[in-house]
């Protein structure tokens, strides 16, 4: 597959998933007035990626969260753009997590899903997300997610990653 392609497919795979992200937004219900769970969480930071293979890439990193299902489904779609090896690799992924509260104030959330590169790069990826709000609000907070990816492309290339950064509730 030529790169043209691959940056289109990946460009491609993220508006399917930021479409599907809108739809649910628009049209997963409306929460009830006593209901503090937002309608979306956006997420900001910076990623850094680790081959096992060798190698290594870093960027920032966007997401949003959304919750169709509460308590049970968390959907996360998010994309950044990896810095490493003289060249930029945009990736997108889409995580179906479980969330479990630990506390009033961090939740725990593993989830899995596909994840799309522009190198033409397909891969599954398992991430572990920790969310903090510190005040009981939560309206901001700051999020950890270590994560492992394995790539079905030829090279079958393994990498650990870890992102972290800002939470923002979307009322």
């Amino acid at each position: 597959m030529s790169k043209h392609r691959g940056l289109v497919c990946v460009f491609a795979c993220g508006k399917l998933a930021m479409g599907f992200i809108a739809a649910l937004l628009l049209f997963g219900g409306t929460p009830l007035a006593e209901d503090k769970e937002p309608s979306a969480v956006v997420e900001i930071g910076s990623v850094g990626e680790w081959g096992l293979g060798g190698g290594s890439n870093f960027g920032p990193a966007v997401g949003i969260e959304v919750t169709p299902i509460k308590n049970w489904l968390e959907i996360e779609a998010g994309v950044a753009p990896l810095f490493g090896n003289g060249h930029a690799d945009w990736g997108t992924e889409l995580l179906f997590k479980k969330p479990f509260e630990l506390s009033d104030k961090v939740e725990f959330e593993p989830g899995i899903g596909p994840e799309w590169s522009s190198g033409g790069k397909i891969a599954g990826q398992v991430a572990f997300d920790f969310m903090i709000w510190p005040s009981p609000e939560r309206k901001f907070g700051w999020f950890l997610e270590p994560s492992y990816s394995y790539s079905f492309s030829r090279d079958h290339e393994q990498s650990l990653g870890v992102s972290v950064g800002l939470l923002i509730a979307i009322p």
